[in-house]
């Protein structure tokens, strides 16, 4: 993995991730309570790179909610 982040509140989850997808660029996934909401594949890093920037704003958005880090 080269991302994830898990974050949780009321026994809700939610998962980011960033991985390399086989030989065809990088996977973006988001998911709630184990179901993949969101999957998007790239093939430039530049638009993983801005879609880790739109991750990171969510992530912020849901802790400014109560959300809390998930270890």
């Amino acid at each position: 993995m080269m991302f994830t982040r898990s974050l949780e509140r009321d026994q809700h989850t939610r998962r980011y991730t960033i991985r390399a997808h086989r030989d065809q660029g990088w996977e973006v996934l988001a998911e709630q309570d184990g179901q993949v909401t969101s999957e998007t594949r790239y093939h430039d890093w530049h638009r993983v790179e801005r879609a880790r920037q739109l991750v990171d704003r969510e992530i912020a958005r849901l802790q400014d909610g109560g959300w809390k880090e998930r270890n």
